[in-house]
């Protein structure tokens, strides 16, 4: 790996983040604290900080999704209110701007709270401005968004719709329409509807596809309009890798990369799933090399352990990646993010380019970045 790509130079470089879930990047003390004031306490399955945090990644380690999304049951009893969403919302884009993030979105699923749509996506909102405003204080700048989820399990992916779709001119921090949840035996085209109406209403649209049965799954998502692939990564069954290291492509595969189709790719989580084998068995590195648009992602920064740093540096020594490929990593998530053109080129010619402009030059010459 080039010379200066450790924890610490990956914690200042730049990065985007497209595929994080709110109610999956709790801090374990903000978890303690909440339990304690609504009485949820008792029902935590440990109280020591250190052994509750341990209890929340072995369900994710368990490669069962079910386990994985059991964990939720007690995140989720901490964002009943409007003031402890805002709190969850808030802690969670400063410690994504703390770990170096300058743009971000993350995902959040009204149905699963006990108020109005618009009640509880008004206080994630103003979670993130309050942290986007002493964020800029720290001399940190990071640019939040919100993707709204609808449950794939559940019936009102139209209603989801139709409320991001209201929200335009009301709240410009919600970005796009999501479908999220347990997926296999929950196709998209089991919520035909709300994506006719999504693409009718030329709403942005991303679709988790990640489970079995594999291809099947990300090709519904393409046809019911997903502009990006949450995961993506069982395309790998699509590819072939040849003696040279070269890949050879099926029709789906060839689609995804023609159509530079982005896939918010999260090699820890897809690990633990059971997706793939191990980081350095992902394909982010393949397909990144390959041309596909893919960026790196936590999905659930508790569940998995993990940070947009520590899962970049897991790349990029899984791969040997230089300061380059990394650049590109970064570029590809704000190039396909949803925010309005114009913010993500601001954040691109101020921030990303001159950063690994330098960095690459730096690590030619020899020398780490300073």
């Amino acid at each position: 790996m080039p010379r200066g790509i450790e924890l610490g130079s990956i914690v200042e470089a730049p990065k985007s983040l497209l595929h994080d879930h709110l109610d999956g990047g709790l801090r374990v003390s903000t978890i303690l604290e909440i339990s304690d004031e609504i009485g949820h306490a008792p029902r935590l399955p440990a109280t020591d900080p250190d052994a509750l945090h341990r209890w929340f990644v072995a369900g994710a380690e368990a490669r069962d999704l079910l386990k994985y999304l059991a964990t939720f049951e007690h995140t989720l009893a901490c964002m009943q209110t409007e003031s402890h969403i805002e709190r969850v919302a808030y802690e969670a884009v400063t410690d994504l701007a703390d770990d170096g993030v300058v743009y971000a979105e993350i995902r959040f699923a009204p149905e699963l709270h006990a108020l109005p749509f618009a009640v509880s996506s008004a206080a994630v909102a103003a979670g993130f401005r309050r942290a986007e405003a002493d964020a800029l204080m720290r001399g940190k700048s990071i640019s939040a968004h919100i993707i709204v989820c609808a449950m794939r399990t559940e019936k009102r992916s139209l209603e989801v719709a139709q409320f991001v779709d209201d929200q335009r001119g009301i709240e410009p921090k919600i970005v796009a329409f999501d479908l999220a949840g347990a997926e296999t035996g929950w196709p998209p085209s089991l919520h035909a509807d709300a994506l006719a109406f999504a693409r009718a209403a030329h709403l942005n649209i991303t679709i988790h596809a990640s489970e079995p049965p594999d291809l099947e799954l990300i090709s519904d998502a393409l046809v019911h309009g997903a502009h990006r692939i949450g995961h993506g990564v069982r395309l790998n069954r699509d590819t072939t890798a040849t003696p040279a290291g070269e890949l050879r492509l099926g029709s789906l595969a060839q689609f995804v990369l023609d159509h530079q189709v982005h896939l918010e790719m999260a090699p820890t989580c897809n690990t633990q799933i059971g997706a793939v084998d191990s980081v350095s068995r992902h394909p982010i590195g393949p397909f990144l090399r390959h041309g596909f648009n893919v960026s790196v992602n936590t999905d659930n920064r508790l569940m998995s352990k993990v940070s947009p740093s520590s899962e970049m540096l897991a790349v990029a020594s899984a791969f040997g990646l230089s300061w380059s490929e990394v650049g590109r990593l970064v570029e590809n998530g704000v190039a396909s993010g949803f925010a309005t053109y114009a913010e993500r080129a601001r954040i691109l010619s101020e921030v990303v380019r001159p950063w690994y402009n330098d960095a690459a030059r730096l690590s030619a010459a020899g020398a780490p970045r300073p």
